[in-house]
């Protein structure tokens, strides 16, 4: 079980970031993670199996799956599909805050389910064709789809229980993003605990407490994403992604990679490629 904490960054040309799913071609799994940002996954084709709250959510064509803010989740894309991710800024939603930093959307269906997914659709078709305009028509579609959140979805009843988790995820998440920012390096616990002013005994039971992982495993893991966003989009050799995401060697790497994905590095490229071409 890897977790890890995603770090958001919008597009450049709108206040959100918008993009295709990058398990399209299958046979891809996405560990256990978290951000502040609240997320849309919405499946055009294909399916995906989401993974929220320790239970399977299968996600089937015309479907989307909507992620809370500091909300561990995983995804599991055994076949090929198509599916728009949006990530939203915590901060959007500020003015319908429920407590302190904190809003929280049902994941039950609403009438408005379709309306969201057609909304989506169009936002990103237009986006793709990038047409004159296309800025204000995309963004004009999303103040709508916030308004049928905010309007349709969001909960104002919240448990002391959810405050409390979404605040340790939160304070989690500096030290998560240290270590994306910090993975290459020989990074250790007792280091990264003095940094922050923790003991290493502290902060490794707040690891293990609220993201249910030890410190060398959300290492490797964070690691192990870093490279395989690097295998899948450059021609790097294998060597090179290992020993520049951290990895102690191309076999540490191997055999990581392999341990996750069922395959080596270099069968996982060339299959994504074949898939890629088939597409």
């Amino acid at each position: 079980m890897e977790f890890s904490h995603e770090l958001i960054m919008p597009n450049e040309d709108l206040p959100f970031k918008m993009f295709l799913f990058e398990g399209a071609c299958g046979n891809y799994f996405r560990d256990k993670h978290w951000h502040r940002s609240v997320e849309i996954f919405a499946v055009f084709e294909g399916n995906l199996d989401f993974y929220l709250n320790n239970q399977v959510c299968p996600l089937c064509s015309g479907e989307f799956m909507l992620v809370n803010s500091n909300e561990i989740h995983s995804i599991d894309a055994v076949s090929r599909n198509y599916t728009v991710v949006l990530q939203i800024p915590l901060k959007t939603f500020e003015k319908y805050y429920t407590a302190e930093q904190f809003i929280r959307f049902t994941h039950d269906g609403r009438r408005q389910d379709a309306e969201i997914m057609s909304i989506i659709r169009d936002m990103y078709t237009t986006y793709r064709k990038k047409e004159c305009g296309y800025e204000m028509k995309v963004v004009s579609s999303y103040y709508m789809l916030l308004y049928l959140l905010v309007s349709g979805y969001r909960e104002s009843e919240v448990t002391p229980d959810m405050l409390r988790k979404n605040r340790k995820l939160g304070g989690l998440s500096m030290i998560t993003n240290y270590i994306k920012e910090n993975y290459k390096s020989d990074l250790s616990l007792e280091a990264l605990a003095e940094i922050f002013g923790y003991s290493p005994a502290y902060l490794s039971k707040l690891l293990k407490r609220y993201a249910g992982i030890n410190y060398k495993a959300y290492l490797q893991s964070v690691r192990l994403e870093c490279a395989y966003q690097e295998l899948m989009n450059t021609e790097r050799t294998i060597s090179s992604i290992a020993m520049d995401n951290g990895f102690a060697s191309s076999k540490a790497f191997t055999r990581a990679f392999q341990e996750k994905y069922k395959m080596t590095p270099s069968e996982y490229r060339k299959r994504s490629m074949e898939s890629r071409g088939n597409m």
